[in-house]
């Protein structure tokens, strides 16, 4: 089990973490909600609504009409005289989104309460109409809807109302979907009842105080009230009924004829807020006073609130801007009339869950499985997917798709999935390079046993000279020289194929077999015969190499080579003119020679002459300007040199290719012989 949870331990820490982002979700804490929320506010400060002209008509309590009337709350008569004016106009409705709980102070009974008065000294008072019953008259002529509120607790001189609209319900029950309240908060009983209409401006609770969404339908002690908004349109509709259709989740549709609401189970719609515009308000002394177009207010529906700042009326919408509360009812009856509320449907919600688990799964395999680059192009065009998914659906269908906890999902997983693959590419990096380290000193042992099988040089120096310089810590180039009697030297040079400990494997194979070879003191022919058939049955898989195989006599100058798939051997007089002898074989440890006839060998003589051979890493060789070196470049290093040895020869060469670059191209192995070496001369 340990060994089957290490193999996929990211795999199952990624499940788990997908477990509880998930169940997060589920719970839907009010933290995870403010995190959905953030994309509904974008949606709408991106895309506000755009209007310019509006059905409603809001009579402003705003500061000026403070100052004009004292303070609040006026006397019942003032507005007894601007619904009075309104209803001049022939408006479709007017909601009061204010409380007249008590009765006004300045009514007869009221005054003969508070100072105590005998019936003799209120004969004709008691004859005066009071301004609650100037307001009431004028509520009964107009089409009003006064306001009522849901309360927790009871309310004191309260009394036992009910609603003026009448709800024909299909398919169940929406009392036990709606939001509910045991108690609730109105005005005086005879102003309520004359009234056409009685709207509920309950708001549900929000952690941050924005007013997104509101209940179409209440229950207020066991009844069902429409909201403020639904209820004016109702009455502007001159309808009596509001149908609710029902389906297995809750409420599916509202309707008061002939419009149709769809909401959400729980009969709540989300409120897509236009601009405020200026032209919209109307101050409450300018109506009350006369001071205005009669048109304004004719087939409006007119909603009378507060702005001013003292009365605590003001709320906070997702445009990021803050509003007097009446201005949200405002909003929700043109939502309802052109059809622009928002819907926040409950299949909505699945589809997000199953996209982002998908998403998510996807993006943290590739962020295991490909590079870094590419699982980052990944992460962010599946964000610009959920993107472009959420604000098609609002732009074109009015649905709230939640985008800001997909991406939350999204940037969890996929930043972990990068961490959890840092960490195991740290340990295998960390692996590797203790495995590096391991090889390192394997290879630098190597290459010092390799330098211990190149021949001490110095002993031939008035003569011969070579020098291999490995691009590597083991080189897959090799020379050697082997006295084998008076004035007798055989000598090799090679170049196996690939690189490192292998090739170097192959090298003190083929040096071994050489040298022993070579003491025997047989031609030159067998000697190549036999290194070459001992190579192939040491069957290296796939690795040759390709030589100059060589004998000399320092005394007579005679020579004979064989030049195996190598590099043309270069020879030249004092004057510097150039020969070069080719190949005439394949490369040593291809083909088994079955006579020793197969070797083909060249003999001249060397006296008065120089003869070079070198591996493709001194023509392949970069020079400084970053161009090859060539044959030619050798024989123009040659030509610059005056005295003319094989130490300069080799050093020139060497000097020329290995000029401070950071790392060699390939191995560079040469070998100059120089029999006419006036040292030599003088040894004699």
């Amino acid at each position: 089990m340990s060994i089957l949870f290490a193999k996929y331990k990211n795999y199952t820490i990624f499940l788990i973490l997908l477990f509880f982002l998930v169940f997060l979700k589920t719970i839907n804490p009010s933290f995870i909600q403010s995190i959905s929320y953030l994309s509904f506010d974008v949606y709408q400060k991106i895309f506000p609504l755009n209007k310019q002209t509006s059905e409603v008509i809001i009579i402003d309590i705003d500061e000026k009409s403070l100052g004009d009337f004292g303070q609040f709350p006026w006397n019942r008569s003032i507005f007894a005289k601007i619904v009075e004016n309104v209803n001049a106009s022939n408006p479709k409705a007017i909601g009061l989104d204010i409380f007249f709980a008590e009765k006004d102070k300045q009514s007869p009974e009221e005054i003969i309460r508070a100072y105590n008065l005998i019936p003799a000294d209120v004969a004709g008072l008691q004859n005066i109409k009071g301004p609650d019953e100037i307001f009431r008259e004028q509520l009964k002529k107009s089409k009003s809807v006064t306001a009522v509120l849901g309360s927790n607790v009871p309310s004191h001189g309260t009394y036992d109302r009910s609603p003026k609209a009448k709800f024909l319900v299909k398919g169940g029950d929406p009392k036990k979907f709606t939001y509910s309240f045991p108690h609730s908060i109105g005005s005086l009983e005879k102003l309520e009842n004359s009234a056409k209409g009685l709207g509920s401006i309950s708001f549900l609770d929000q952690t941050d105080g924005i007013i997104r969404s509101l209940p179409l339908i209440v229950r207020l002690k066991n009844q069902l009230y429409p909201t403020m908004a639904l209820e004016m349109i109702r009455v502007g509709s001159n309808q009596k009924n509001l149908y609710v259709e029902m389906n297995e989740a809750g409420i599916n549709r509202i309707s008061s004829r002939p419009h149709k609401i769809y909401s959400d189970p729980n009969g709540i719609i989300w409120i897509r807020y236009k601009e405020s515009l200026k032209n919209q308000y109307i101050s409450a002394s300018s109506v009350f006073e006369g001071k205005f177009n009669p048109s304004i207010f004719k087939d409006k529906y007119v909603l009378i609130g507060a702005s001013a700042q003292g009365l605590f009326d003001l709320v906070k919408t997702p445009l990021g801007n803050t509003i007097p509360g009446v201005e949200v009812h405002g909003n929700i009856i043109e939502n309802i009339l052109d059809q622009s509320y928002l819907i926040r449907n409950p299949n909505t919600y699945l589809f997000e869950l199953l996209f982002s688990i998908i998403v998510a799964s996807v993006v943290f395999f590739l962020s295991q499985h490909t590079k870094p680059k590419y699982s980052l192009l990944i992460f962010f065009g599946s964000l610009i997917i959920v993107i472009i998914i959420g604000f098609s659906a609002f732009l074109f269908k009015s649905q709230l798709v939640d985008i800001s906890y997909p991406i939350f999902m999204l940037t969890i997983t996929f930043l972990t999935g990068l961490y959890l693959r840092f960490i195991e590419e740290n340990r295998i990096a960390l692996a590797n390079l203790q495995k590096e380290a391991k090889l390192l000193r394997e290879r630098e042992l190597a290459g010092d046993v390799q330098k211990s099988l190149f021949p001490d040089i110095s002993k031939f120096k008035n003569f011969l000279y070579a020098k291999n310089i490995p691009a590597r810590d083991v080189s897959g180039d090799f020379f050697d020289v082997v006295n084998v009697g008076k004035n007798e030297y055989f000598f090799i040079l090679a170049d196996v194929s690939g690189k490192g400990i292998t090739a170097g494997m192959y090298m003190a194979k083929a040096a071994s077999i050489f040298r022993t070879i070579s003491n025997l003191s047989y031609p030159l022919e067998k000697v190549v015969f036999t290194v070459n058939n001992e190579l192939v049955e040491a069957k290296f898989k796939g690795m040759f190499m390709t030589a100059v195989f060589g004998k000399f006599n320092t005394e007579t100058g005679e020579a004979i080579f064989v030049n195996a798939g190598h590099e043309s051997i270069m020879v030249f007089d004092k004057e510097k003119n150039f020969e070069f002898m080719k190949s005439q074989i394949p490369p040593i440890g291809i083909l088994k020679y079955s006579t020793e006839s197969m070797v083909k060998s060249i003999a001249t003589n060397l006296k008065e002459k120089t003869f070079l051979i070198y591996t493709d890493g001194v023509t392949e060789g970069y020079l400084s300007n970053g161009q090859e070196l060539g044959v030619e470049g050798v024989e123009r290093i040659i030509k610059k040199i005056e005295n003319v040895t094989p130490q300069n020869i080799i050093n020139s060469i060497t000097t020329e290719l290995n000029w401070g670059a950071e790392k060699l191209r390939d191995d560079i192995t040469c070998l100059a012989l120089n029999i006419r070496n006036t040292e030599l001369a003088k040894q004699k």
